[in-house]
């Protein structure tokens, strides 16, 4: 099963023609798109458009979150409809299954937040506006371990834009670790069910990490590969922890 990802679109009102590029060449390639978040610059309506329009041609699942940057401008939901529209789900908290030649595939997402990792991170401790943000970050990684957890399927994908781990952080400055992620994704991932995840957000990372717990994560965002997209395979009859080859 090859699951095509990618995070960090950055649409703006002039890039129809190479997502459209893209969208012709991953025709074929892939059996679903998993989009990390930031899928527009600004977070307009009207670059959702642009993104949904070409995403709208190719015939598979997609699944999406959204990123800082589509909150912006406070339009996440009119985003959130007009990519629903083309045929996209965007997630939040949520898990939807499809079937994929005989094999049910769970993708859970939601787009997470900071507060940073073991031994460098925020707590619920002190002034409002910290427990507030710290709060967020909790609350994202309980909804990702519901959606994982209640999704009955062969396959769980979790989808976040913003990192479960520090190791596809590695080329992002220190300083800036706790806005680019949480160890409370990381957390719900391993309570899985979980094969594979899959973030942005972090333009400098690396691709490559792992949980605690030994699940792979994939820096998928645009800057990191380097191209428009990457193609994962995962092989359902492969023991649990060993699926992504």
């Amino acid at each position: 099963m090859k699951i095509a990802a990618v995070g960090d679109i950055h649409a703006g009102m002039d890039s129809a023609p190479l997502i459209r590029a893209a969208v012709e060449h991953l025709r074929g390639r892939a059996d679903i798109l998993v989009v990390a978040g930031d899928l527009t610059q600004h977070g307009s309506v009207e670059e959702a458009q642009v993104v949904a329009r070409e995403l709208a041609r190719l015939e598979l699942p997609m699944f999406a979150v959204l990123g800082n940057h589509d909150y912006h401008m406070g339009a996440e939901q009119a985003i959130s409809a007009t990519l629903e529209d083309a045929g996209v789900r965007v997630l939040e908290g949520k898990a939807v299954v499809c079937d994929v030649d005989g094999v049910r595939v769970a993708v859970a997402g939601v787009k997470g937040f900071g507060c940073g990792f073991a031994g460098a991170c925020g707590t619920e401790f002190g002034e409002p506006e910290m427990k507030l943000f710290v709060r967020r970050s909790r609350e994202s990684g309980e909804q990702l371990a519901r959606a994982l957890a209640t999704a009955d399927a062969n396959l769980h994908v979790a989808l976040t834009h913003f990192s479960p781990v520090k190791d596809t952080l590695l080329g992002e400055r220190p300083e800036i670790h706790p806005f680019l992620g949480s160890f409370f994704l990381a957390d719900a991932i391993d309570q899985g069910p979980c094969d594979v995840a899959f973030h942005g957000h972090a333009h400098n990372g690396t691709e490559w990490g792992l949980t605690a717990g030994g699940v792979p994560v994939r820096n998928v965002a645009r800057f990191v590969l380097r191209a428009a997209y990457k193609v994962y395979e995962l092989d359902p009859a492969a023991p649990p922890g060993s699926r992504l080859r």
